[in-house]
């Protein structure tokens, strides 16, 4: 009876820790921002200018920007269990909720992990590690193009530097693909490093939970990548929507070039959501003054996709976790029992 209550008490501390971060987290960084008066007025004035519509565009695809990452995540992981969409677009807000006050978003694998049963924690974790590398190899592709592309038409820059730029990272993403679908290989790799190899037999045992990757055949693989391709695609449509409702004039050509210039930059420095929010915020700066755009409304667009695409899904993750029980899904309850 005692360790019942215990249990109880620890999954009720858990979960009031989780959401007082995410409270504290999303009020420093929105209610104390700074400009947010004038953030705030800016945003009642596009919408007094009859540009409300675009704002409506950038609300309904955010559900469908979560729903293909949900999917994309169910494809990976239905290699070793069955899982619903509902669990695992379930599993993906739990983890925008624990990413917003973390590292590197390293809470999205620890939220995710959540919502399949313990034997199956490490596996999932790397799932959600096959998932990021599609959305990175998106990312790195599409921001390539769109980068080599704003270079050529708003900076001054040498052809054989734009050439040597271009051709790099064609390499890199080449490799990353490569990689990608072979990542099968990582298991005898692992298996032949002599300090694995050595290594205690705990290390050991966590090690077979890489032989799921022998499961990623080239078709899953692909449509993790369709998914990525399709996610990137309806966030940069996002961003794109957002501009116009903060009047923002740019032809879709140049928008989507400098949106993927923008992703580029930010994810070639990982940070958390809200670090990286302040330092896209920078970028966005950079890019669309080329477009004698309001430092205002660029602020704004920023500012306002960060709480559509991201505050929100966070506080329905919270919901998530407080339903479910916490220390059950990450193996401890039965360990106790």
């Amino acid at each position: 009876m005692r360790k019942i209550l215990n249990t109880r008490w620890a999954n009720l501390l858990i979960k009031a820790i989780i959401a007082a971060l995410l409270l504290f987290t999303l009020y420093r960084q929105i209610v104390q921002k700074e400009n947010l008066e004038a953030l705030w007025r800016s945003f009642i004035e596009s919408q007094n200018s009859n540009r409300w519509p675009w704002l409506l565009c950038v609300i309904l695809l955010m559900p469908v920007n979560w729903a293909f990452e949900s999917l994309k995540w169910r494809a990976l992981v239905r290699t070793f269990v069955q899982i619903s969409f509902w669990k695992a677009l379930q599993a993906i807000l739990m983890g925008v909720t624990i990413s917003m006050f973390t590292p590197n978003r390293i809470g999205e694998y620890g939220g995710r992990i959540l919502m399949v049963d313990p034997e199956y924690n490490w596996r999932a974790v790397i799932a959600t590690l096959v998932g990021s590398l599609s959305q990175l190899l998106v990312l790195l592709s599409f921001g390539l193009i769109g980068t080599t592309f704003f270079i050529n038409w708003y900076l001054s820059l040498k052809p054989f530097l734009l050439a040597s730029f271009l051709i790099l990272g064609a390499s890199l993403i080449g490799l990353l693909l490569f990689g990608f679908f072979n990542i099968d290989l990582l298991v005898p790799i692992a298996k032949r490093l002599p300090f694995l190899r050595n290594s205690k037999p705990k290390i050991k045992s966590y090690l077979r939970h890489l032989l799921v990757l022998q499961h990623y055949s080239s078709k899953i693989l692909g449509v993790a990548l369709l998914f990525a391709v399709l996610r990137y695609g309806v966030y940069s449509l996002q961003y794109y929507f957002i501009l116009m409702f903060f009047g923002i004039e740019v032809d879709l050509g140049s928008a989507l070039a400098g949106i993927s210039m923008i992703y580029l930059i930010q994810t070639s420095v990982p940070l958390p959501p809200l670090m990286g929010l302040l330092a896209r915020g920078e970028i966005a700066l950079f890019v669309w003054s080329f477009f004698d755009a309001n430092e205002l409304s660029i602020l704004a667009a920023t500012f306002s996709l960060f709480i559509i695409n991201l505050s929100i899904p966070a506080f329905l993750g919270v919901i998530v976790i407080v339903k479910i029980n916490v220390l059950k899904s990450l193996g401890y309850e039965k360990e106790n029992n």
